[in-house]
Parts: structure tokens; sequence; C-alpha cells
């Protein structure tokens, strides 16, 4: 097992056994589910699988899942060819250009083929007065769990759109990364040009991201430079970013657009466990931890329900609003925000972070979160637990939107089997 997961193990039981102990007897008597060392998970196959599912706060760059796209994956060529191709920082070009086919009016274009194109160093010159940085969990829109969650940092998309000078009919900014010199590969996402020149809802800005956690983004992860807009899932923020159009065309041109899926639709808020027991003796309390996604409504509860299989499910209530939900308690930051951070520290200056290092609200809107639970003992049987979130407009997983293009937002079920 990875060092880095076995910390996190051992973290995440720390503030789970903190909030069970503050139970009194109950918790004290469900702990008995929990592993109580580190030590003893790494020998414990079951509980390796449970809290393989869920990574630390801040998810180390090795861990991230990877959904790239490409024949062959761009990020597995040699170093030779990323090189030959402007995929490392000493050779990438970033085109800037009027989109041909509905142009808009601009002074400067930034192309290859005048040797004017804009470099890494240029990138890094914008960044001594310009770079931010700012939390974000990065997940797939048709993927019912995150692919991992990081400090980003950048510089605003808009500093190098302000560069090619335009004047007027720029409407919408489209842009795609390396893909194998092959247009049957190219992958395209495209924003209204108003969300990358303001930031709406305290939202950070769109950046041009050089570094995850602190450190050079690799190729892996997208680098050297990739597209990250803070509120929306994954295929907005393009890998190996190489072009930008500025245009006057009025509709999104997302290369997701063909595959029927909702291109604008920013991050659900939804719920799903990390460990519970399969199994547990009848009349036994059952301990139950997990995980949220705060969307861009972020979260303010989350909850869960314990129904028996021999219950029938309501007719017209199919998302459990009429359900008995019990409140879960959301936890607070770990003693370690994981990572791999310089230091374990969180960089100063990151959005949403203090002076000291502390999160100025908790939950963080665009972020995952712990929680927890004590469920009373039940009597024999099969049970489904159910766990929902509750946003800060007060909207019930999954709405406001259900829809399964526009992200996942499911009630999460799992069974426990309840025995005498």
């Amino acid at each position: 097992m990875r060092e880095s997961v076995v910390r996190l193990i051992a973290d995440h039981l720390v503030v789970s056994r903190r909030y069970f102990l503050g139970l009194g007897v109950a918790g004290a008597a469900a702990l008995k589910s929990l592993p109580l060392h580190a030590e003893e998970v790494v020998s414990d196959d079951a509980i390796q699988k449970a809290i393989a599912k869920l990574e630390p706060w801040l998810t180390p760059t090795s861990d991230f899942r990877d959904v790239s796209r490409g024949k062959p994956i761009p990020h597995s060529l040699s170093e030779e060819k990323k090189a030959e191709v402007g995929m490392t920082r000493d050779t990438w070009k970033l085109e800037v250009l009027s989109d041909p086919d509905k142009p808009a009016r601009v002074r400067k274009e930034f192309k290859k083929s005048d040797n004017t194109a804009f470099d890494f160093a240029a990138l890094m010159e914008l960044a001594k007065t310009k770079a931010v940085r700012f939390p974000k969990v990065m997940t797939c829109l048709n993927i019912g769990c995150p692919l991992g969650m990081g400090i980003w940092e950048g510089v605003p998309l808009r500093e190098v759109l302000w560069l090619a000078e335009p004047t007027e009919n720029l409407r919408r900014v489209f842009y795609y990364g390396y893909h194998n010199d092959e247009p049957s590969q190219m992958f395209r996402s495209s924003m209204p040009v108003g969300r990358i020149l303001e930031d709406p809802f305290d939202l950070p800005p769109v950046i041009l991201c050089y570094k995850l956690n602190g450190e050079w983004l690799s190729s892996e992860r997208g680098g050297p430079v990739r597209v990250v807009v803070p509120e929306a899932y994954g295929f907005k923020s393009i890998k190996w970013l190489s072009h930008l159009y500025l245009s006057n065309v009025h509709g999104a041109n997302d290369t997701y657009a063909d595959a029927n899926n909702d291109v604008d639709s920013p991050l659900k808020s939804f719920a799903a466990t990390f460990d519970f027991p399969a199994v547990v003796k009848a009349g036994q309390p059952i301990p139950v931890t997990g995980y949220a996604q705060a969307g861009i409504a972020s979260v303010s509860k989350v909850q869960v329900f314990i129904q028996s299989n021999a219950e029938k499910l309501p007719t017209g209530d199919k998302y459990f609003t009429k359900a008995p939900w019990k409140d879960a308690t959301i936890l607070p930051p770990s003693a370690e925000w994981g990572g791999g951070l310089p230091d374990g520290e969180i960089p100063e200056g990151t959005l949403g972070f203090d002076t000291t290092g502390q999160p100025k609200t908790w939950p963080m809107r665009l972020a995952k979160v712990h929680w927890a639970t004590l469920l009373p003992g039940m009597p024999a049987g099969k049970y489904t637990l159910r766990c929902r979130t509750i946003d800060e407009q007060g909207h019930a997983q999954p709405m406001p939107r259900p829809f399964r293009k526009s992200g996942h937002a499911a009630i999460e079920q799992v069974t426990i089997d309840v025995q005498v």
C-alpha cells in the first residue's frame, strides 16, 4: 500500500474517532468496527479496499484518476517527442488567433509561423504579478466520483487574451491542446468571453495552469500548461494547451456537445459513502463515514437514511423527499492537507484561505469534505443505506439538476447486512 494512502487512513481515522468518541457509550461501541491504528488497516484487506476508494483532501498528483484522450495518450509519449511537439516547459508555445470562420477583431495574433507564439517564459513573466491559486475538485461530467482534489496555480486567462488587443466582435473563446497532430483526435472546449474577463459570484478566475499542489504540472496532469475552469467539469479544463481562438461564434462549439452533454453545467453537489460495515451484529450501532462534493451551490448538510429491504419503496417519490433523513456530521479540516504540498502547508495567498492557512469557510465550495454518522442498532435483516447533500439554497440532491448528462448527482445506495 502506498505510504500516502497509509497516512490518509491514519488521518481520516483520527478525525472519525474524534467524532465517534464524542458520542459517548454508543460511539465507543461503534469504534469496534473501525481500526485503531494505520498498522491495523494495512493488515485488514476489507478496510484497505474501502479506504482506497477515497483520496485525501488534496490528492497526490500521482494518484489522480486519468481519463485522458488520444491514441497514443499524449502524456505517454517519449520525452524527446514531448519536446518536439511543445509538451515541455522549454518548448511550449501557445497560438492566440482570431477564429478564421467567425473572426473577432484583434490587433495582434500570436503565431508559431512568425515566431510570435506565447511561450512559457512569457507566462512566467506574467506570473510574477498576476499568479493566483485556488482549491478545486476535478470531476468528469460522466463519472460518479471525483478524479482528484488539488490546489491549482496559474495566470488568469484574460491576461493573455488582452495581449491580443481585441476590439470588437468577440463573444466566445474556444481552445484545444495537443492531439497527436490528427484532427480526428482534437478535443475542444469553449467559454463565453464574459466568464473569462470577469469572475462572477466570487468565483476564482479561469487560469492558464502550470502548477498543481505547489509542483510543476506533470504531463499526466496536462502540463506544461492547461486550462482550469474553477466551477466546471473536467472537459472544460483542456490539457496540453496549444491553441486559443477569439471568436464571434454565438454558441458553444465544444467537442462534448456532440455527445449530447450539457456543456454549460457547473459542478453539482453530491454525497457518497467512504467506509461502513457491510455486515454488522443486530443491535450494534453502525458507524458510517463518507465524502461530499460541494458544487457551485456548496453544501450545508449531509443526510442519511437506512431502510429495511423488507419494506416497500414509496411510489411517486423517486428522490425520497419524504424519507426520514437524518443529519450526518460534516467533519472539520484534518490536521494534514495531503497532496504532497511543500512543507505540508497551504501556499500563501491561496484563494479561500486566511493568512494562517485555514479555510475561510467550511465546507469549501468546489471542493470535497468528509462526513460521519452513527446509526442506531437494527434488528437482523438486510438494509439499504442512502446519503444525500442539501446545498446552501436548500436543494436536496439530486435537485436542482437531476439530469445525468449535466453531471452526476444520483443518490447513492449501499447494502448493510445485519446478522444475529
